[in-house]
């Protein structure tokens, strides 16, 4: 069987693409850049040895859009056949502050003359829990600029399941997916859910894009994320995200996992105690 290169096998989808794989039979080699096989955007020197032998990559797009058209020009010339892009919803209305690394990979992706597929998922359930809300979460506060919008969440794991379906089935090349969960959700509902399965308070707190900024700086992060955190959910108060549709069902075969699922189970494991 040809090898599947899995990038950012370390990552929130990646690692479950790799493990989906492998319990499929196929051949996967992870790469990311603290993973047994090393990948790292910013050095060229890691690429080739990465692609060799790969027929079919599950691409997760970097911040920086400089080095990704090298690299898809690079993987084509190596023998990959096959290209499965994680991207995001909303990409045609992005601005020049957000989402310029996976704007830059749809390109190369398309021009590529290899079969492509790209997934364009909404923001994921496990966002709440595995890195950009969890610790607020953990001390019960999550603050945000985004009002009233809703967003259909959406599961990792569907996620992986649609890549995975991409990377070895037929008849989905030249096809962008917009991957969301059944329904969407205020971020307050979803807050509200996961505080009633995890039997705690935990409140969600409506902030101005400066105050979001301020309390961003405060935490620490540099003002280039801080103006891309506000970037991306002016991208989410403008409703552009805000649909729910039928592009897993059209993958898998059956509707996306829910939210309120999700959050049981992520409060069974404790990732909310204090």
């Amino acid at each position: 069987m040809d090898k599947i290169l899995v990038t950012a096998a370390t990552g929130k989808t990646g690692r479950r693409v790799a493990s989906r794989l492998g319990a499929q039979g196929s051949r996967v080699r992870g790469a990311s850049r603290s993973g047994e096989v090393r990948f790292d955007w910013t050095d060229p020197g890691t690429w080739e040895k990465t692609l060799e032998g790969a027929r079919a990559v599950y691409l997760v797009a970097p911040d920086d859009p400089g080095p990704v058209g090298a690299f898809v020009d690079l993987a084509v010339d190596s023998g990959v056949r096959r290209l499965v892009l994680l991207s995001g919803r909303g990409i045609e209305q992005a601005g020049p502050d957000f989402a310029q690394g996976m704007a830059a990979a749809e390109r190369a992706v398309r021009g590529s003359g290899a079969e492509w597929t790209i997934l364009r998922p909404n923001q994921f359930d496990q966002n709440f829990a595995e890195d950009m809300w969890h610790a607020p979460l953990r001390a019960g506060r999550l603050a945000l600029p985004i009002g009233a919008t809703p967003e259909p969440f959406i599961d990792a794991e569907d996620i992986a399941a649609a890549a995975a379906v991409a990377l070895t089935r037929d008849g989905h090349a030249g096809r962008v997916y917009e991957l969301s969960g059944p329904r969407a959700l205020t971020f307050g509902e979803a807050v509200e859910t996961m505080a009633g399965a995890a039997r705690r308070p935990i409140e969600f707190a409506e902030l101005t894009p400066e105050a979001y900024r301020a309390e961003l700086l405060a935490e620490g992060f540099p003002e280039e994320a801080a103006h891309a955190m506000n970037a991306m959910f002016a991208l989410h108060r403008a409703g552009h995200l805000a649909e729910v549709t039928d592009d897993v069902r059209q993958l898998l075969g059956r509707p996306p996992a829910a939210f309120e699922d999700y959050a049981v189970r992520t409060a069974a494991s404790g990732a909310w105690a204090l």
